[in-house]
């Protein structure tokens, strides 16, 4: 696909990031709330949710909408920032608050995000790449190591038993 292509090469470049992280975001957000959580403009792309996760330091909640690639078992979010210097903050808070929510096609759901390190986080780029090509680009850019993180959901079901509810014993 010519778009595919182009994108993947408009977004590979020094301008892209510069630009792209004040105004993708900003159109995402008001978007997806003007869709009341159906539509991400950047998922017209890349699949994208909404991540809200709790500030590392602040505690304070925060939405940041994201590019994500669906795996069987959750997503995987990446956090290349695109290809600048630092770690995006939303990777900080996770480290610190894995337990987050994520807008996904309109539905909130909760999840608990797991960075990946190893030879599992090898496996898991070499997908990405395959995925969106442009990491690369955004890998060579910078000295740190673009993390990743396994996204599940939670199950938030809780025991509703009362103490001395519990199954005869």
């Amino acid at each position: 696909m010519i778009g595919v292509r182009l994108v993947q090469k408009v977004s590979s470049t020094p301008v892209f990031a510069r630009v792209a992280p004040h105004v993708i975001p900003a159109l995402d957000r008001a978007v997806h709330r003007l869709t009341r959580g159906k539509v991400l403009l950047s998922a017209q792309m890349l699949p994208g949710v909404i991540l809200t996760a709790r500030g590392a330091r602040s505690g304070q909640r925060r939405s940041t909408p994201l590019a994500c690639m669906p795996v069987e078992d959750g997503w995987v979010l990446i956090g290349s920032n695109f290809g600048r210097t630092g770690h995006p903050a939303w990777t900080g808070n996770l480290i610190a608050h894995p337990d987050a929510e994520i807008s996904w096609k309109g539905a909130e759901i909760p999840v608990t995000a797991r960075l990946l390190e190893g030879k599992e986080r090898a496996e898991v780029w070499k997908a990405a790449l395959v995925f969106w090509p442009p990491y690369a680009t955004y890998q060579a850019r910078v000295d740190r190591e673009i993390r990743l993180f396994q996204i599940t959901r939670r199950d938030t079901r809780r025991d509703t038993r009362r103490a001395g509810d519990g199954p005869p014993g």
